[in-house]
């Protein structure tokens, strides 16, 4: 796994990981804003990086590498760690492996284990992986059309389209039955950081379960709800205001 660092002379360590369906430039609005002050790390995770051919295995694997090249690189503490999407359940899932002390975690739309039965959320897995096998095979047009959201545009698209070139059917697959379906140790309430959870208005009523669910297994989660932005949007649309909710976070 290429794992990119910026503003290595600051003390505070924060980790920034990107979502699926994205490479780790996804926060190339953001990394000037914040690199003066801390010093960022940004994981180029398997399966979206065009630099390897690695794919994307699962959440919990994923967590285990950055968890480990942390623990070699002598970062044991770290600030802050920030997630979103599928970035959020390997935040997650990070913090729950506990192979180095964090301070707090941010899942942005982070997406926790579906609590259905397995034949029901692999329904789910073949439902999205259709959707983006799809768009995959289609290009730019199947993909507007996978993606039923006004926030995408055609540019959007043609960045996703680029991203689907290098990525397989099975880094694909993996991610969507992954998320859904990641293990959390049975011990994770034991020493965990402070959990945030930051979701859209638009999004509100998709996360309900997720937020239920977070309510139940973490009670002393803070809940953020901003608007004027949509699933994922804010390090690539609103790149200041992500910015300034990192530093308030951070100093929290």
């Amino acid at each position: 796994m290429n794992i990119h660092e910026f503003g290595k002379e600051n003390e505070k360590i924060i980790v920034l990981i990107h979502p699926s369906l994205v490479k780790w430039d996804y926060f190339e609005y953001a990394i000037p804003l914040l690199r003066d002050k801390y010093h960022l790390v940004i994981p180029a995770l398997p399966g979206y990086d065009p630099e390897t051919a690695e794919e994307f295995i699962s959440v919990e694997k994923t967590s285990r590498e950055i968890g480990r090249w942390l623990r070699m690189k002598g970062y044991n503490d770290i600030h802050l760690v920030y997630g979103c999407s599928m970035g959020g359940s390997c935040a997650l899932r990070l913090a729950a492996d506990q192979m180095v002390h964090i301070s707090h975690v941010v899942m942005d739309g982070g997406i926790t284990p579906y609590q259905l039965p397995q034949a029901v959320t692999r329904l789910i897995a073949v439902r999205d992986f259709a959707m983006m096998a799809a768009g995959k095979a289609g290009g730019i047009k199947l993909l507007e059309k996978a993606f039923s959201t006004d926030e995408l545009s055609r540019e959007d698209a043609a960045y996703i389209a680029d991203v689907f070139r290098h990525t397989t059917y099975r880094t694909l697959w993996n991610t969507f039955d992954s998320c859904n379906n990641y293990s959390m140790p049975e011990n994770h309430n034991s020493s965990f950081p402070k959990l945030h959870y930051w979701y859209a208005a638009k999004e509100r009523k998709a996360r309900d379960w997720v937020i239920r669910w977070m309510k139940e297994q973490f009670p002393d989660t803070v809940f953020r709800e901003y608007t004027d932005g949509g699933h994922g949007g804010l390090a690539v649309y609103q790149p200041e205001r992500f910015a300034e909710m990192i530093e308030r976070t951070a100093k929290v």
